[in-house]
């Protein structure tokens, strides 16, 4: 592939991720204007999120790319039983590791019945499932796979990773030192999705990873940072003011905790695809 249309294909698959994620958003608006339960909407608005990502992508691998989908590691969904146990595993241990070891106190959001339904539906089906498989599809499906075609296999798997990193900094007006704890751990954890993805030929393992995480780290029913968080029914609030530990402004997902957490999922990945040579 070609210098130029590496860049097209992933401007084009960045621009797919963004006006998916716009009108998808924008049907959830017009379901709640049509006086249909919000949370109803934010599961209609999640799944129009994949599906609209998914389609805009098959138009670009068929139109632009000339090739097939499964060239762009997203073939037809099939999930390998060992990432799915992962799936669960990693964010669950994180947690366990600060309800357990690191000090803090629970709070309840006192919210009434629909408003929890917003909350979880919202964290499930958007927040979850929705940016977990779309944000796959576009970095770890189409980006990645571009650069492997131009470059080679670890130019694939960095420079997506950093890319990723960088994406979650983005209009967040964090401090420098949030900016470099969310840029490691993005990058940590875009290595991890990658290889993942690049190890088994299919963005849909590294999607369930990925998405399972969303869910519970950020899916709004335990939140567990160093403030307490209207958008999730329970807090966790801890006590201690090391950035390390809290992960600063952007929250335990760039903590040392998760960064080692990711670390351990890559060296699996690693010694996986020795045992199999």
């Amino acid at each position: 592939m070609k210098t130029g249309k590496m860049i097209i294909s992933i401007i084009l698959s960045i621009l797919t991720l963004v006006a998916s994620q716009v009108l998808a958003q924008l049907l959830g608006s017009i379901l709640v204007l049509l006086k249909i339960p919000s949370f109803i909407a934010n599961i209609v608005a999640g799944i129009s999120y994949v599906a609209l990502t998914y389609l805009f992508l098959k138009l670009l691998c068929k139109k632009y790319l000339k090739a097939d989908m499964r060239e762009y590691k997203i073939p037809g969904i099939k999930i390998e039983l060992k990432w799915g146990i992962i799936a669960f595993l990693l964010p669950l241990l994180v947690t366990a590791f600060y309800l357990l070891f690191v000090p803090g106190s629970f709070r309840q959001n006192p919210l009434n019945m629909n408003a929890k339904l917003d909350l979880i539906s919202a964290g499930i089906f958007f927040s979850g499932l929705g940016a977990g498989i779309v944000e796959e599809m576009v970095f770890r499906g189409i980006m990645m796979s571009a650069i492997e075609k131009r470059f080679n296999r670890k130019v694939a798997i960095i420079v997506p990773s950093v890319l990723f990193g960088l994406v979650h900094i983005l209009g967040m007006g964090f401090n420098l030192l949030s900016c470099v704890l969310v840029l490691v751990a993005g990058t940590m954890v875009g290595i991890m999705f990658s290889l993942i993805a690049s190890e088994t030929g299919s963005i849909w393992n590294s999607a369930i990873v990925h998405a399972i995480w969303n869910m519970i780290i950020i899916g709004g029913f335990l939140w567990v940072g160093a403030k307490f968080d209207k958008y999730s029914l329970f807090s966790y609030v801890l006590d201690t003011k090391s950035f390390l530990l809290t992960g600063g402004e952007f929250g335990i997902e760039s903590s040392i905790v998760a960064v080692i957490g990711y670390s351990l999922v890559c060296l699996f990945v690693v010694l996986s695809k020795k045992k199999k040579q």
